[in-house]
């Protein structure tokens, strides 16, 4: 089945608002830009997304933040956005903060027909407790609050019930995909995107590169194509550094 469309804007053309959206990259690695553009240029809105982070101001899902089609997020770092910061202390915006790797195991469990699973993750912290503001009022009262999570313990250790997270759509970014959905992903960029395709009931993926059935080995593929729906050439796109960080220039004698 050839899964390749014309452009980006067919592929999210039936996205609705108040979709939830799985959304692959870690940072600036790996982000499926191309998909956010064109889902910024649809108009949709009323998104909510579980994704690791919020982009920047100017680059990934924080385009769709700044429009203000995000209604609420499901990330685990958030700090390099300072719009993200200045919609959830406004009350604009509900943010579900998440333990990184708990983020990835219900991404993955989603993916895998599991409806929950324990966790030694967040014990004895607002984690376990409840409390953590997910939504602010206008006044900067706390609106909606995270509640309590079940525990029990296991071999004489406490864990959290965690849920699984599934989403009606997932976006993600690969290196090379061929016209059945086959995808390898390059170095880095293979973080959040596999979690996030099987995650997803509807699942778009944009690729550098779009190559013939075949080409790709079976030991090759690291997201076979039975996860994915759609295909679509990744437009080009800056290879943006979140954080840059470098030594000084080193002072000749």
């Amino acid at each position: 089945m050839d899964k390749v469309l014309d452009s980006p804007a067919a592929a999210v053309a039936d996205v609705p608002d108040g979709a939830v959206l799985a959304v692959g990259g870690f940072g600036l690695c790996g982000i499926p830009s191309t998909l956010i553009g064109a889902l910024v240029d649809t108009g949709t809105t009323g998104l909510r997304v579980v994704s690791n982070n919020c982009g920047v101001d100017d680059w990934g899902l924080g385009l769709l933040l700044r429009a203000g089609r995000i209604a609420r997020m499901t990330s685990s770092y958030v700090g390099e956005n300072k719009e993200f910061a200045r919609q959830y202390l406004t009350g604009e915006l509900e943010v579900e903060l998440t333990p990184q790797g708990t983020l990835a195991e219900r991404l993955r469990a989603g993916g895998a027909g599991i409806p929950a699973f324990f966790t030694p993750a967040g014990v004895g912290t607002q984690v376990e407790e409840g409390g953590l503001p997910w939504r602010y009022a206008a006044d900067g009262s706390v609106a909606l609050a995270s509640p309590p999570k079940e525990a029990r313990e296991f071999g004489g250790r406490r864990y959290l019930l965690e849920e699984a997270i599934t989403a009606d759509f997932a976006l993600v970014r690969a290196e090379v995909a061929d016209r059945h959905g086959n995808c390898v992903f390059h170095a880095a960029a293979r973080n959040f995107n596999p979690l996030c395709a099987t995650a997803g009931r509807v699942t778009l993926v944009e690729a550098d590169r779009i190559v013939e059935p075949g080409e790709l080995t079976p030991d090759a593929v690291h997201l076979p194509g039975v996860y994915v729906d759609r295909v679509v050439a990744a437009e080009p796109a800056d290879r943006r550094i979140e954080r840059r960080t470098v030594r000084p220039a080193r002072q000749e004698a």
